[in-house]
């Protein structure tokens, strides 16, 4: 147990929907992105909207207040961006980058495990 009442199988799944949740929004701008920057199908709109749409819905399954969620969610959402950057735009991470990433996701987990956290 990692604080009382905090079990790593939530923490996990806590962390999963954040990482999905950051996946839909950073299609839903990256869809567009191919469409007005590299000309791309119009058609990209369809999965754009449909990506939002999941965004939206997947905070809304977060059971804490809403701010907390959004702080917690940003660092995620960094770590995340971050190996988007790496795995799909194929950038090399800097030290700053992984620095960087591992400060903000350090954040989250302390907002996340904190005693009023979102694991209760």
């Amino acid at each position: 147990m990692l604080i009382e009442g905090a079990e790593p199988i939530k923490l996990l799944s806590t962390l999963g929907l954040f990482t999905v949740t950051a996946v839909m929004e950073i299609l839903g701008c990256y869809f567009p992105y191919l469409i007005l920057n590299q000309g791309k199908s119009a058609w990209l709109w369809i999965p754009t909207v449909l990506s939002l749409l999941a965004f939206v819905w997947l905070l809304t399954l977060h059971p804490a207040a809403s701010g907390r969620i959004y702080a917690a969610y940003g660092g995620v959402y960094i770590c995340t961006a971050l190996i988007w950057l790496r795995t799909v735009d194929g950038v090399v991470l800097s030290r700053w980058d992984l620095m960087g990433g591992a400060i903000v996701l350090i954040g989250a987990l302390i907002i996340i495990l904190q005693p009023e956290g979102l694991l209760r």
